[in-house]
């Protein structure tokens, strides 16, 4: 029975350091403008305003044997804000909106991953902007994975959600066309 018991033993710890190498660390890969925060928004309802944050970088995990507990950390820098029109990103810098110099910077952390189909998922986790944290839902899709020309490893996602600027104390008098924004996170990071 003791012999039954160590074999036993034994063996899961041999299995330990496999299963544990299943588990794949990213870096999003920024510095090569493989990864961007892009957001859009109504402009009176007439239009689009796009834009995007030039500052930002993360990491995340990815276990194929179990996706579930694949994890997401994304740090922005809310000055970094580029709408391509210099005045109105001076504006979205103050206090009306992002209010760069009491909140420099908003952060995802995701709390769950579930995968739903092919190459499609549901990632929710905390949004945290201007000091406000609240859950967001963000339908996200696989892109791909595979080796790269450099001798590494990427792996690819994009992800889009939808929420209220007042939801996080943004309360600029914008008309009613204009109260939700809707933010798309594209990733490619390096294995680590």
């Amino acid at each position: 029975m003791i012999k039954r018991i160590l074999a036993a033993t034994l063996a899961v710890t041999l299995l330990l350091p496999g299963l544990a190498a299943a588990v794949e660390k990213y870096v999003i890969d920024t510095e090569g403008a493989h990864a961007f925060v892009q957001f859009r928004i109504k402009h009176l309802g007439y239009s689009w305003l796009y834009g995007r944050f030039n500052e930002f970088g993360g990491t995340f995990t990815y276990d194929e044997n179990d996706p579930s507990s694949s994890q997401i950390e994304v740090v922005i820098k809310t000055a970094s804000i580029d709408s391509n029109h210099a005045e109105r990103d001076k504006h979205l810098r103050n206090e009306d909106f992002l209010d760069v110099k009491k909140y420099p910077e908003a952060r995802f952390k995701s709390t769950s991953y579930k995968e739903t189909g092919l190459n499609k998922a549901v990632l929710t986790g905390d949004f945290t902007l201007r000091g406000t944290t609240r859950p967001v839902t963000i339908q996200v899709e696989k892109i791909g994975n595979g080796p790269d020309p450099w001798g590494g490893y990427r792996r690819g996602f994009e992800g889009s959600t939808s929420f209220a600027l007042k939801d996080f104390g943004i309360d600029y008098n914008l008309g009613p066309a204009s109260r939700n924004v809707e933010l798309t996170l594209t990733v490619e990071g390096i294995r680590q």
